[in-house]
């Protein structure tokens, strides 16, 4: 029987299961912007009421769409509701070929028909390649799960379910580009601390692999001062780190500022992500993305500078 007396609510482990965000995301905006606020239990630990984690999955999906949590933190669920209706879902692909392609997967996914689901994606990457299965399907795919979860026509574990075939097919991919000689850049890659979203270090991985350049990953939540002394160990060209919409952008800011500082003139600075979208002013000597197609052009620009100063 219930006691009456306890916090009605979510722990903080079934509430970043539902929701997506990690705990210490949950933990910075609620010493940042007073949002989240969990009451405790008779232990001391957090537990978050019902129509606070609702709101939290309408800010998980606007992050994701591009808006700062900062921004959009302190409105009112009714707000970020019509927001997100104004904002519209993703669109399907123009082509009815590949639209009824992305029905078929999301179908997969709902019934949780793990093999059907991994057999079409396995499909559409050998059909296009890594690069661009990454950046017409992947990328796209991603966003339309993260809206049928929004709606209520996914449970959480269904979209974890998408999230690790797909980098169970990258890794596996990745795995078998051939690699040019000497491998030119190597490139470490990985997440500051608080961002825990791996897909995205995967994603860059499988467009750079194919460039023939060398990729080490570090995994996610590497602290700064961690970056700084792989760094010094080994003969790195390039250090890229991606930042979810989660990410809060001034933290991203200071972060690479600080990271800049300490990294050798020689070895180049790459970020990209929805959390630092629009602070390229804010920031020098740091290259950043605006999509993943710009990434195989970058190392094509590198290799040219590099042999022009070699020259």
């Amino acid at each position: 029987m219930n006691n009456p007396l306890l916090p009605a609510g979510l722990p903080i482990a079934a509430v970043e299961r539902d929701t997506g965000l990690a705990k210490d995301t949950l933990r910075v905006w609620e010493r940042r912007y007073g949002f989240p606020l969990p009451a405790r239990d008779t232990h001391g630990e957090r537990v978050y009421p019902p129509e606070q984690v609702d709101k939290l999955r309408l800010i998980r999906r606007l992050t994701d769409l591009g808006h700062r949590p900062a921004k959009i933190i302190g409105l009112d669920l009714s707000t970020l509701t019509r927001m997100l209706e104004d904002m519209g879902s993703p669109k399907d692909p123009a082509d009815p070929e590949r639209s009824a392609q992305f029905a078929a997967i999301l179908k997969f996914v709902r019934l949780h028909l793990h093999e059907d689901l991994r057999r079409s994606l396995q499909q559409q990457l050998m059909k296009l390649g890594l690069q661009q299965f990454v950046s017409s399907v992947v990328a796209p795919l991603s966003s339309l799960i993260g809206d049928a979860w929004l709606r209520g026509e996914l449970e959480i574990a269904e979209e974890h379910l998408f999230t690790e075939q797909i980098q169970n097919i990258l890794r596996a991919a990745i795995s078998t580009q051939p690699m040019a000689q000497g491998g030119r850049p190597v490139v470490l890659l990985t997440t500051f601390p608080e961002e825990q979203h791996a897909l995205g270090l995967l994603m860059v991985e499988a467009m750079i692999a194919p460039e023939g350049a060398s990729c080490i990953s570090l995994g996610t939540q590497t602290p700064l001062e961690d970056i700084r002394a792989a760094t010094d160990a080994a003969s790195f060209d390039i250090v890229a780190v991606s930042f979810s919409a989660a990410y809060p952008a001034r933290q991203a800011v200071e972060g690479l500022r600080s990271l800049r500082q300490s990294l050798p003139e020689q070895v180049a600075l790459w970020a990209g992500g929805a959390g630092i979208r629009g602070c390229a002013r804010k920031l020098t000597g740091v290259h950043l993305f605006e999509s993943l197609d710009a990434i195989p052009v970058a190392i094509e620009a590198w290799r040219h500078q590099r042999a022009s100063d070699q020259a």
